[in-house]
């Protein structure tokens, strides 16, 4: 989350006089994240999130979002419910201060500071119940940010990235051109959310509470869902690879929805791809975050060390299993 987009007084209230919550009590922008504009409502009637989406992502994907959280909701994910406006014509997409808009109710819980092993063990099991609930879903969005995305990505970074760390732009070749020779082509497939960051999971005790964030939901392979998981969870704070978070992981995913040999086989390149995309992609924010935005471009060398770990990773054991 972040915010690009300020929102005036008396625009927001007209936008949220239909929904019929009552008056407004407070609005604070949310700083977190990178890809929306996201503030946090207090009205007479509770707390809501207003997402005003941004450049990065495309309207026409927008009602797949929005499709896929109801259906979650539906299914029993502790994930963001979509308000719509009151009346038989209720709508949930509206547009402010010249974006496409939405309104979500609110999650308890809050994000992990320090991600511990039973973090990973409660991601690893609801993340295969929310596969579970994806796979009676009909909706459909290909991944836009994989293998086909990353040349592109490349090309529009390398003038820079030598700049961040030496011969970088050299290494994201070599690392893309041996990703893409060893990259699966027939693994189980479904509807993933291929963002499951920390900031986007909510605990309460010990207990995952809600996950946010669907914007980059999108039909891929399942287990490139744990590749994503792996990166964001399982290193520390000087980017090494902790087995005992891997294996909790996946351990407690298998146990929902055991992992084939070939799943278990591909995960090293997986892993390789999904620390590419975000190294990418944060290289590309780095070099061309906008100037006064209410944002923190993170530091894309964080994904540069873990693509290195699973480019010398030798099999699954290489993952604490």
């Amino acid at each position: 989350m972040a915010v690009y987009t300020d929102v005036g007084d008396e625009e927001l209230d007209a936008f949220l006089a239909p929904y019929g919550l009552g008056t407004l009590l407070a609005a604070k922008g949310i700083a977190e994240g990178v890809e929306n504009s996201n503030y946090l409502i207090e009205t007479e009637r509770g707390r809501f999130i207003l997402t005003l989406y941004e450049k990065r992502v495309k309207p026409e994907d927008l009602p797949f979002f929005i499709a896929l959280m109801r259906h979650l909701v539906a299914q029993g994910i502790a994930c963001p419910q979509p308000v719509a406006t009151e009346g038989a014509d209720g709508q949930v997409l509206r547009r402010l201060s010249g974006r496409p808009a939405a309104l979500f109710t609110f999650l308890e819980g809050l994000s992990p500071r320090s991600v511990k092993p039973w973090h990973c063990a409660e991601l690893g099991a609801t993340l295969a119940d929310l596969h579970a609930a994806t796979a009676s879903f009909e909706g459909t969005r290909p991944n836009d940010l994989s293998l086909d995305a990353w040349p592109k990505l490349i090309e529009a970074c390398r003038a820079g990235a030598d700049k961040v760390s030496q011969n970088l732009a050299g290494e994201l070749d070599s690392a893309y051109a041996a990703i893409a020779e060893a990259w699966p082509e027939d693994l189980p497939s479904g509807v993933i959310h291929a963002d499951l960051f920390p900031d986007n999971v909510f605990f309460r005790a010990q207990t995952l509470s809600g996950i946010i964030d669907y914007y980059f939901a999108c039909r891929d392979f399942l287990v490139y869902d744990l590749a994503v998981c792996l990166n964001a969870w399982c290193f520390d704070g000087a980017h090494i690879y902790q087995p005992d978070r891997g294996r909790l992981l996946l351990e407690a995913y298998a146990a929902k929805r055991p992992l084939s040999e070939a799943e278990y086989k591909a995960l090293p390149v997986l892993a390789a791809g999904a620390a590419l995309r975000f190294l990418l992609t944060r290289l590309y924010d780095w070099l061309n975050h906008p100037p006064g935005a209410l944002v923190r471009p993170k530091d894309p060398r964080e994904y540069l060390a873990k693509l290195r770990f699973h480019r010398l990773a030798k099999g699954p054991q290489s993952y604490g299993i």
